[in-house]
Parts: structure tokens; C-alpha cells; sequence
């Protein structure tokens, strides 16, 4: 028997998107801790056939558990699609707000309220490593001073005020997912975070970040590779000069030069 719709205080009907591929041995802990730290909130695993079975588990956990549904793509599309399938899902069912969450646990369901909470009063939140009450656990030093370099970089070439614009715990109003076109965003992997703060930053909606404790996996295999770092800084990199010229051809009295790949 469907329990009755629920609200997050101030927020509305949520939905907490968590993409998985491979996460047979984490998404039965991190759907139960999502589900304690908010029981209000709804989840869709979007799963991208796993080979091991995670899909096969979620269906199990979503007939457990009226907040929990599934998604089942064909194959292994990349972190952006799934999102972007996600969201799409999401609009269908009249959801006010999305989650972005990972799989592995490194995104900490206890911190959800404090996403949440701030989503009140701004139409999107990004969860930070790296402001005041925010930290990273478990990573290397390379891979620390790999992320916070790029973050750097990011925000010189943007101009955007986010000291972590690579992150992937995040909180949307649906407003703004349609506002920014979220289906035709193009990148992948880290760049698609940075790509949708790009784009909602551009529209001046109201965004705001929140610290949040990272800590790397336990188990399974991370999904970043030089590749997707590669891609991340390519893309800032045109979006960047992209910007610049734009500015330009403003002050000149010029229209911007249409540009497909442009947010």
C-alpha cells in the first residue's frame, strides 16, 4: 500500500538521484542511510546495467520500500546522462526539487538537511569540501592538490565565487533545471558539475554553498581517471574565453556570436 506524498519543510517533494554502475556492495547502506537522515525524501537509483547486479538489488530495496524507485538505462552512458535521465524523471513525477548524490558513500546522507535547509531560501545549494567546516578524508595528497588546483582554475577562468565547483553533492530547485535546458548539457564526469553551476550561475538564480565532509570510498572502484580531468579543464577553458569575448563584444556594441557548445 503507497504511503501518502511528503514534504520537506519549505522545500516541497524531493527527490534524491543517485546514478550507479557497479554498486552492488554499497546501495542497499547508502538507500538506508538516505532514508534515515530525511525520511520525507524519495530516491531513484539510476542504473546503468550494472554487470554486477546493482539494479537487480535496488528493485528488491524499491518493492521494500515505497520512497525508493529504479531506473534502469541500457548500458554505461556516463555520470551526466544518468542525471540528466534522472531530473527528466523527476519533472515527470512533479517532484519540486533533485539531490545529486553518489552511490559509494563518499557523500554523507546525514548532511542532507543542511542542503535542504539552505534550498529554503535560495534555488540552489552546492555542497563544499572547501570552505570553513568542510574537509576531505582519505585521499591522497596529489589527488587533493589535483582538485583544489582545478577548482582554482575554475574560478579564474569563470569568474564564478565557488570555492568547490567540481562537486557532486548538490541540491536543485526543478525551476532551475529547466531554466538552464539541463538536457542538452554535453559533458560528462566532473565537468557536468561544473557545467550546471556554470549555467545556473549565468541565469542569476540564487545559489550558496554549504560545507559538507567528503570521504572516499570503501569499497568498489572510483570512476575518475585523467581522461575526465582532461575533459573538465578543456571545456572551462572555452567556456572561459567564450565569456571573455562575449564581454567584448558587448562593450562594442556586438551581438555574441552563437556558439552550440556554448551553456
Amino acid at each position: 500500500m503507497s504511503e501518502a506524498v511528503q514534504e520537506y519543510p519549505g522545500v516541497g517533494r524531493v527527490l534524491v538521484v543517485i546514478p550507479t554502475y557497479d554498486e552492488a556492495d554499497n546501495i542497499r547502506q547508502i538507500t538506508g542511510r538516505v532514508r534515515k537522515a530525511v525520511p520525507s525524501v524519495d530516491i531513484l537509483v539510476a542504473d546503468d546495467n550494472s554487470p554486477d547486479g546493482t539494479g537487480a538489488i535496488a528493485d528488491e530495496l524499491s518493492v521494500a520500500d515505497d520512497h525508493i524507485f529504479v531506473l534502469h538505462r541500457p548500458g554505461k552512458q556516463g555520470l551526466g546522462a544518468a542525471y540528466v535521465a534522472g531530473f527528466a524523471w523527476a519533472k515527470d513525477k512533479g517532484y519540486d526539487a533533485v539531490v545529486e548524490m553518489d552511490a559509494d558513500g563518499s557523500h554523507a546522507p546525514e548532511e542532507l538537511p543542511k542542503l535542504l535547509d539552505a534550498l529554503r531560501d535560495h534555488d540552489a545549494v552546492l555542497g563544499t569540501r572547501y570552505i570553513p567546516g568542510g574537509s576531505v578524508h582519505n585521499w591522497p595528497l596529489h589527488r587533493l592538490l589535483l582538485s583544489r588546483g582545478g577548482n582554482i582554475y575554475i574560478k579564474m577562468a569563470l569568474g564564478m565565487p565557488f570555492r568547490d565547483a567540481t562537486g557532486g553533492y548538490r541540491a536543485y530547485r526543478m525551476p532551475v533545471l529547466d531554466r538552464i535546458d539541463v538536457g542538452t548539457v554535453a559533458s560528462q564526469g566532473y565537468s557536468f558539475q561544473v557545467e550546471l553551476a556554470w549555467r545556473t550561475f549565468r541565469h542569476g538564480f540564487r545559489m550558496t554553498e554549504v560545507p559538507i565532509t567528503f570521504t572516499e570510498r570503501e569499497r568498489g572502484k572510483s570512476k575518475m581517471s585523467g581522461n575526465i580531468f582532461k575533459e573538465q579543464l578543456l571545456r572551462v577553458t572555452r567556456w572561459g574565453v567564450q565569456a571573455r569575448t562575449d564581454a567584448l563584444r558587448h562593450r562594442l556594441g556586438r551581438s555574441p556570436k552563437p556558439d552550440s557548445t556554448w551553456p
